[in-house]
């Protein structure tokens, strides 16, 4: 979620809730704008439009894709590769996980009556303040990822780095890297 400024650095000076503020903490500076910054915003930006995946028009159900009966449309995953369940949302781990995004699992049809599918994704959130290595799950998930996107680096990868299934995948801190597993 972006909020209009964040796309070229506006601060507010930590300040989330400056809406009552008429004085430079909620004023956006135009003059200094970080142009690294909002080039990273408009490929993100671009990106998601361009996979269904990530503009889904209903809810994520959890449950089970009947051509595929293993997996779900979302799940979600500690740095183990292991699927998280209720007991771990309370632990101090929970700030660095995964999400599994299904491709096949888009539960809408486009304008012309069409199931709407998609490339699966799998996102690392490192919220540490220190790299961590995050294991890939099963095959079941996914046999081989490609890497597309690291925020640390501010890349969007053509051809990045392959990982088969429960491998290791080193992600720098305070950062996400998003994998791509095709449908083709």
């Amino acid at each position: 979620m972006l909020l209009a400024g964040d796309e070229i650095g506006r601060t507010q000076r930590g300040n989330n809730n400056a809406y009552c503020q008429d004085n430079e903490i909620s004023w956006t500076n135009w003059e200094h704008l970080d142009q690294e910054l909002l080039t990273f915003t408009r490929k993100l930006i671009e990106f998601r439009k361009s996979h269904p995946s990530f503009m889904r028009r209903r809810w994520f159900q959890g449950q089970p894709i009947k051509k595929k009966g293993v997996v779900t449309d979302i799940a979600w995953f500690l740095p183990e590769g292991i699927e998280m369940e209720d007991q771990h949302w309370d632990e101090s781990f929970a700030k660095s996980m995964a999400v599994f995004l299904h491709g096949e699992g888009i539960r809408s049809q486009s304008s012309d009556g069409k199931k709407i599918t998609d490339d699966s994704f799998y996102i690392i959130f490192n919220a540490h303040f220190e790299s961590l290595s995050f294991k890939l799950p099963d095959k079941h998930w996914g046999r081989g990822w490609v890497k597309i996107l690291d925020t640390n680096t501010g890349e969007f990868y053509e051809d990045g780095e392959e990982f088969q299934a429960e491998a290791e995948v080193d992600v720098e801190a305070r950062s996400v890297v998003v994998l791509c597993h095709s449908i083709n």
